[in-house]
């Protein structure tokens, strides 16, 4: 299984690329973990900030891999403790499907793109900042992978 982290962002700072690279290259083939920027729309003093974040539903959904499960980055999610992340992805990797987590732009995901989510998924009732969610993303799909093979990098 591939997942495709698919986030609205492209000039994140150096901290954020070196925080995904380091959980992602820890993750085996069998759910590596690669990250896909889509463009942000333009926004400035005059933009039309619902064209904006229709732009970008369309870039993200042109990403989605054919067949994907998509699952939705959002803070109306459900908030999954690790180990229910670790259950979900045990039967994500059962699935054979790829896996798609859409991070939106900086007013959230295109009402096209909730058409086609399975399920969302909610880090935390706080806002965070776009590129720090690629890392905690990252980071606890890695986790919820060290917990399904009893590698010691979970300590409960």
């Amino acid at each position: 299984m591939r997942i495709y982290l698919l986030a609205v962002g492209t000039r994140m700072p150096a901290w954020v690329t070196a925080g995904f690279r380091d959980y992602a290259v820890r993750l085996p083939r069998e759910c590596h973990l690669h990250l896909v920027e889509i463009p942000t729309g333009k926004r400035g003093k005059h933009a039309d900030i619902d064209k904006a974040v229709r732009e970008e539903g369309k870039r993200i959904l042109s990403a989605i891999p054919r067949g994907a499960r998509v699952v939705a980055l959002d803070i109306k999610g459900h908030s999954w403790s690790t180990e229910q992340l670790a259950e979900h992805l045990e039967n994500w990797l059962c699935s054979g499907r790829d896996l798609a987590l859409l991070i939106g732009g900086p007013e959230g995901l295109a009402p096209a793109c909730y058409a086609c989510v399975e399920t969302s998924w909610s880090l935390s009732n706080l806002t965070f900042p776009h590129g720090l969610v690629r890392v905690v993303v990252a980071e606890q799909i890695y986790r919820a992978w060290s917990i399904l093979r009893s590698h010691p990098y979970h300590r409960s």
